[in-house]
């Protein structure tokens, strides 16, 4: 898949979306680089008392090692981060895999992401990037992953649990539907979709 701005969160959102409600999402999708990350985007109608996100592609080390946060789309705040939780979904999940499990979760527009190991959130706000993010790409094929190997295959497998709605641009099989599409909560999200650009030309320039 060819590589994305992944700071483009406002104009991601409003490229695909998918609709359900309170149930379960599923998204899939590939990356191409070490540094690439994932944005899932979700929405609660009402305040929840069980909201569950995880990943179940490692397979084992099929695939690459992820980590997983949940922000606050309002403002960027970083809610939680997960390195390896595979207790989420363990019927599915195998070690490394990632996920949250909340008991509680206000009402609101969210995203959460994936990225590879050791690609942490480089601070508790998502203007603040991830940790890879000012290394040049390295295709996932000649990278050697932190405490796994090299050639870690791409594939992602994200699950939303008891959300009301959710996108992902990346996966080609979400549905293009606006009216679905949970929206940005703020100008924070554009802000940060120009910083993206400035960003992503910068990387190119040097």
């Amino acid at each position: 898949m060819m590589r994305k701005v992944r700071y483009l969160v406002a104009g991601c959102l409003l490229a695909a979306g998918s609709t359900s409600n309170a149930a379960l999402i599923n998204f899939t999708g590939q990356i191409e680089y070490h540094n690439d990350v994932i944005y899932n985007y979700f929405t609660l109608d009402s305040d929840s008392t069980d909201v569950r996100m995880w990943t179940d592609s490692f397979k084992s080390g099929e695939n690459f090692d992820p980590i997983t946060a949940l922000w606050n789309a309002d403002n960027g705040a970083l809610i939680d981060e997960n390195d390896d939780d595979d207790n989420i979904n363990p019927d599915t999940q195998t070690y490394y895999d990632s996920g949250l499990n909340l008991g509680s979760l206000s009402a609101g527009d969210y995203l959460f992401t994936v990225a590879t190991y050791r690609n942490f959130a480089a601070g508790s706000n998502l203007s603040d990037g991830f940790n890879y993010d000012g290394q040049a790409p390295i295709p996932l094929a000649e990278w050697d992953q932190p405490a796994n190997d090299v050639d870690m295959g791409p594939n992602w497998s994200v699950w939303l649990d008891n959300v009301d709605r959710a996108s992902n641009p990346d996966d080609p099989d979400d549905s293009d539907d606006p009216a679905s599409v949970p929206e940005p909560g703020s100008v924070f999200l554009l802000s940060l979709g120009l910083a993206g650009i400035a960003f992503r030309k910068k990387l190119k320039l040097s």
